[in-house]
């Protein structure tokens, strides 16, 4: 009978331990399926605030490389996109900084954003914590560009110097090795005269453009009389038009008057004109137009030249740029006279635009702003100027 007891305890004993054993593994397995997923990083409080005052394009990237903040400027520039880091390279210093949490920083060319020319930005990545990584990013491009220009202002300018320069030295050896030859004595000293008012007119129009560079407006703006501006730009043309046959023709409405720098609307003037007369055949025609168009004064330089082909046009206000080198330097053209076009009427808040066709000639239009003239009108045009009437056509 004790036996017996025995071994019903025993099996008691045995199938309350078999039975714990079972809950505890099953108890153990929820306890393991119910383990909690690792919790999204949290942004760190004030990041918002902070990403709203910089100046440089912000971006917080959490795991998996997802955007977690971004400032207005980044979606601006278009780094960001569906809550993705747009540019590779970006993505690829971000990855870097999140597996050994050093700062990186880096200069980057990319096409980012619905801007089809490539941005040249400035990349400064770093970790903002344990999982997050703050990016930010200035836009270089308009900086890269003024410095590319300004290197190649300092090249064009050395080069033209340079021409000029070198010509007047090996003129002068050749005066002086033709001592005995008056006849190439005159010769050589015809063509070092018209080399040193080729530099004098270059380093001119330098310091001229050098003073119209910002397109600031004009500090203290007089009273311009357009009329005696478009006789006086022309005189300083009619020699080269009669050499050239060319009928020079000037007409302008009276009482036509802008605010402005005399001085800086001459040149812009002046150099249409020449222009105009320099790059137009023998027998040929050049007409400057001034009338009143609205709230501005149009002036019209238009030629019977040799034209400028279209993929020029958006070129010819540059710096030194000039459609045909050749024919410049025989002419001698610096490259800088539509350039001191631009700005003058930059300064003027004014503007300048052209029509041309290859063999049909050009037309400049520079556009300022009119001035009400409060005294007595203009006198009227007397026989002794230069202004002569011109045909209707010649508007066309």
């Amino acid at each position: 009978m004790d036996s017996e007891i025995t071994l019903i305890l025993i099996g008691l004993v045995g199938a309350i331990l078999g039975a714990g054993t079972v809950l505890a593994w099953r108890v153990s397995e929820q306890v393991q399926t119910q383990i909690p997923e690792r919790p999204e990083p949290v942004v760190p409080p004030g990041v918002d605030t902070v990403l709203s005052v910089l100046r440089s394009s912000a971006v917080v990237v959490g795991p998996d490389d997802v955007v977690l903040r971004a400032s207005a400027p980044a979606h601006v520039l278009g780094l960001v996109k569906d809550d993705e880091l747009v540019p590779e390279q970006l993505v690829d210093l971000v990855r870097q900084v999140r597996r050994d949490g050093e700062v990186r920083e880096a200069d980057l060319t990319v096409v980012a954003g619905r801007s089809s020319h490539p941005l040249s930005l400035a990349a400064r990545v770093a970790p903002l914590s344990s999982r997050l990584v703050l990016v930010l990013v200035d836009d270089r491009t308009r900086e890269r560009r003024v410095e590319s220009i300004r290197r190649d202002f300092v090249a064009n300018v050395s080069h033209e110097l340079k021409t000029p320069a070198g010509a007047l030295m090996l003129l002068a050896e050749a005066v002086g090795e033709a001592r005995d030859d008056p006849e190439a004595i005159e010769r050589f000293a015809g063509r070092m005269r018209r080399e040193s008012e080729r530099l004098t007119r270059l380093v001119q129009q330098i310091i001229e453009l050098s003073r119209l560079q910002g397109d600031a407006l004009v500090d203290e703006p007089v009273e311009v009389d357009v009329r005696s501006t478009l006789i006086t730009a022309t005189e300083a043309s009619t020699t080269e038009a009669e050499n050239k046959q060319i009928d020079l023709m000037v007409q302008s409405e009276n009482g036509l008057y802008v605010l402005g720098n005399p001085d800086q609307v001459l040149a812009a003037v002046s150099n249409l004109v020449e222009n105009a007369v320099s790059y137009s055949p023998p027998g040929s025609r050049v007409a400057v137009v001034a009338e009143r168009d609205g709230e501005m004064v149009r002036v019209t330089v238009t030629d019977q030249g040799i034209g400028i082909p279209g993929g020029e046009l958006d070129r010819i206000f540059e710096r030194f740029y000039r459609v045909d080198p050749a024919r410049a330097r025989s002419t001698g053209g610096t490259g800088l006279g539509l350039s001191i076009v631009k700005h003058v009427a930059a300064s003027h808040g004014g503007s300048v635009t052209v029509w041309s066709e290859p063999g049909e000639g050009s037309s400049f239009t520079l556009l300022l702003p009119a001035h009400a003239y409060s005294d007595d009108p203009a006198p009227p045009v007397a026989a002794s100027d230069t202004v002569r009437p011109m045909p209707k056509e010649a508007h066309q």
